[in-house]
């Protein structure tokens, strides 16, 4: 068999784990260049042994890099979600814990010159249209992996990497609340289901553990080992996805499914996050954003959940770095939300790993709620670098 060799580095992302590829280095038309995405992860043969993906929703990501043609972006993001076993290609969402790689990617394939002892980019995600602050570490102006920062879900520690997500409302839709309704029923498996339909950073269907049967702190494999709370599930999601108007979504990945439960261990919320098959085993940073939103809406499952509409603490700085460095960089994107009026509020989402802390930019002014950003602190790690192999007809179309 005659093969295509295509660059590649394999890194860690947050709690997700995929290829990196620069954009010049695979096709320019969009099908062509999913079905070697496809070939290359191994779908659509579910455990994927025959390509770099893990047979999980979490170990089937790619990223893509390459230069921004936009003025107020140093690099584009592409994020694409292969499906294990449809062998389907989504580049609707995006993926915050892959992003997270972006900014060491770009430095070392020099699309972004580097800083000392940080490197500050803005980052576009070509899915979503919208823009990141990113900070990673440089000393020297060199990137590390290096660093005694802990993010729940991955093992060891690892380099700070700072981001912070702007225009995140309706970032599918259109629109925050894409039905006009914080809450409302869906009927699914014969229950009458309270659900919040939302779209900041990644659209999702939210509900209450309770409602579905589930106390909400199971685990993800109990969930996924219960056949009618999936099937009620995905019965659900499929209606919100209608209502939300992106059609029959059997087999996109998007809306994702939130399973919502007050916290037990300190924090301000218990989510499961579905993507949208499987359980998450910790949490994706787009639908903890969003999840971290809707705590701010009133009237939403979660804001009821939570007790109230505010959710979160107030802060008057943002999120510092669990460990590693801060400088006035790591701040700018939540102090431009102070600086024009936004109030600064803090968010602990519990998951099957620990938590997730989001910093959110709020704007409550006028009667309105107003998701200005949301910012996360996470970890990446270089794996492998070198070339993957795609059979040659796969690339020739």
């Amino acid at each position: 068999m005659e093969q295509r060799a295509i660059p590649c580095v394999l890194m860690r992302g947050g709690t997700s784990r995929g290829p990196f590829f620069a954009a010049e280095d695979l096709p320019d038309e969009p099908a062509l260049r999913d079905g070697v995405l496809a070939a290359v992860m191994g779908s659509p043969t579910g455990r994927q042994i025959d390509g770099l993906g893990g047979g999980t929703t979490v170990t089937s990501k790619v990223a893509v890099v390459g230069p921004s043609s936009h003025p107020d972006a140093d690099v584009d993001y592409l994020f694409a979600q292969v499906d294990p076993v449809w062998g389907t290609v989504d580049t609707k969402p995006t993926c915050g814990n892959m992003l997270v790689g972006v900014g060491p990617f770009a430095i070392e394939h020099g699309l972004v010159p580097a800083g000392d002892p940080t490197t500050s980019l803005v980052v576009r995600n070509v899915n979503t249209d919208s823009f990141i602050d990113v900070v990673c570490c440089t000393p020297g102006g060199e990137p590390t992996y290096d660093g005694d920062c802990e993010i729940d879900g991955v093992d060891g520690t690892a380099a700070p990497v700072e981001l912070r997500f702007r225009g995140i409302e309706g970032s599918v839709t259109g629109s925050m609340l894409p039905t006009g309704c914080a809450s409302e029923t869906i009927r699914a498996a014969g229950l009458d289901v309270e659900a919040t339909l939302i779209d900041v950073a990644m659209p999702m269907v939210m509900v209450r553990a309770a409602d579905l049967g589930k106390a909400g702190h199971e685990a993800p494999s109990e969930l996924e080992a219960d056949a009618d709370f999936m099937a009620a599930m995905e019965a659900i999601r499929r209606e919100a996805g209608r209502r939300m108007g992106l059609g029959d979504v059997s087999r996109s990945a998007v809306p994702k499914f939130g399973l919502l439960s007050a916290a037990r261990h300190g924090g301000t919320i218990t989510s499961r996050y579905f993507t949208p098959t499987q359980c998450h085993p910790a949490h994706a940073v787009s639908g903890g954003i969003c999840v971290a939103s809707a705590l701010a809406v009133p009237g939403t499952v979660a804001a009821a959940l939570s007790g109230s509409s505010a959710a979160a603490v107030p802060v008057g700085v943002p999120m510092e770095h669990r460990n590693g460095p801060s400088s006035e960089d790591d701040r700018r994107g939540a102090a431009g939300d102070a600086a024009a009026g936004a109030e600064l509020i803090e968010v602990q989402i519990e998951h099957p790993s620990g938590s997730l802390a989001v910093s959110l930019g709020v704007d409550r002014r006028d009667g309105a709620v107003r998701i200005r950003s949301g910012g996360v602190t996470r970890t990446a790690r270089k794996i492998m670098s070198g070339t993957v192999h795609v059979p040659a007809e796969v690339w020739s179309g």
